[in-house]
């Protein structure tokens, strides 16, 4: 049992003990006394409840920043790896060829320096990124108290930092609906904030697992009220001539007014390009104005989606302030007769 659990439990009896004691001496006091006495009792007694609960909370908080610590320090031995193996191949390419000791004595102080040089620029990174990461966590956990324990975030998650980005435009713009392609722990932080703010969250999941898990953990957090998730397995669809495998388009067909839509799937491993036909698909289910989240603009297949989006489809790019996300607007014609996003050509096999 750790320390902390083990400090909670001995205040909870401290609390007791309190009580039970200020009780006791009131039962030999003057009425007026007794029951100074005993209102002391309560409020020391509620003290004491109150940090055990703050303790607890605290217990959470450290061991989530220890995990993403853990991770960091996983990445950057897996760089060290790496670039030992580099200089290993190096070498043993170097002793295939031959080279003179001399001439093989400057190209491995030349790998050695520039290996070294790599890795610290790396490792850098990482502990910068994993501060930033770790400034988000405790954002969000100061934003929020939720209910149950929550999920990692990272890795296929939303990073801190994404989410907090992601949390900031629904805190501003307020959107009625949200629908999200790809579920997880981003789906639980945008029910915590529709429930302040007011709206709900529909997410799309291929895995019908990983659906299972996020509605589990949806149920944990009493969240039902204000987000689903919908088993929409890969479909082939058409989108302006090329053949993609994408979400089918049945587990939207009675979705409108779309405000915000999060495109976190499907995985890249799914193919190149696997989030484009996104807009093609749902574009004609948006509100009159609408936000699109793309993430992982890092990658080059989302760097070339956000492209042609903004020009294909008209959108606007809007900067963010943190994560690694794009962010589009979108408005739809409004000429009478005339049917929002008529001008895409996806085609998808329910």
């Amino acid at each position: 049992m750790s320390k902390t659990r083990q400090n909670g439990k001995r205040l909870v009896a401290f609390a007791v003990v309190v009580v039970a004691a200020f009780g006791v001496a009131a039962l030999a006091l003057d009425d007026r006394t007794a029951l100074a006495v005993a209102l002391l009792g309560l409020l020391a007694g509620g003290l004491g409840l109150i940090l055990v609960q703050g303790l607890s909370r605290l217990h959470q908080h450290v061991t989530r920043l220890a995990e993403q610590s853990a991770r960091t320090a996983k990445d950057v031995l897996a760089a060290t790896a790496a670039a030992e193996d580099s200089m290993r191949r190096v070498l043993t390419t170097a002793d295939k060829q031959q080279v003179p000791g001399e001439s093989r004595h400057k190209q491995t102080a030349a790998v050695l320096g520039a290996l070294r040089r790599q890795i610290n620029h790396d490792a850098t990174n990482l502990l910068r990124a994993q501060h930033r990461e770790i400034e988000g966590l405790h954002q969000l956990y100061n934003a929020f108290a939720p209910r149950a324990p929550m999920p990692s975030s990272g890795q296929w998650a939303l990073d801190p930092t994404g989410l907090l980005g992601v949390l900031h435009l629904i805190e501003r713009h307020r959107p009625r609906l949200v629908v999200e392609l790809g579920s997880g722990t981003s789906t639980v932080w945008i029910a915590y904030a529709l429930e302040r703010l007011g709206g709900r969250i529909v997410s799309l999941d291929h895995d019908p697992q990983y659906a299972d898990k996020t509605r589990a953990m949806l149920e944990a957090h009493g969240l039902t009220a204000v987000a689903e998730v919908r088993d929409a397995p890969l479909r082939p669809i058409s989108v302006r001539g090329d053949d993609y495998s994408w979400y089918s388009v049945d587990a939207v067909s009675d979705l409108d007014g779309i405000d915000l839509l999060l495109v976190d799937g499907p995985p890249a491993a799914i193919g190149p390009m696997a989030r484009f036909p996104a807009l093609d698909a749902l574009r004609d289910r948006f509100a009159a104005t609408a936000m699109v989240v793309l993430d992982d603009v890092s990658r080059d297949d989302e760097q070339e989606t956000m492209r042609r989006w903004a020009q294909e489809q008209g959108a606007v790019a809007e900067p963010t302030l943190i994560g690694q996300h794009g962010l589009l607007v979108f408005g739809r014609p409004t000429a009478p007769g005339q049917r929002p996003g008529s001008s895409a050509s996806a085609v998808a096999a329910g």
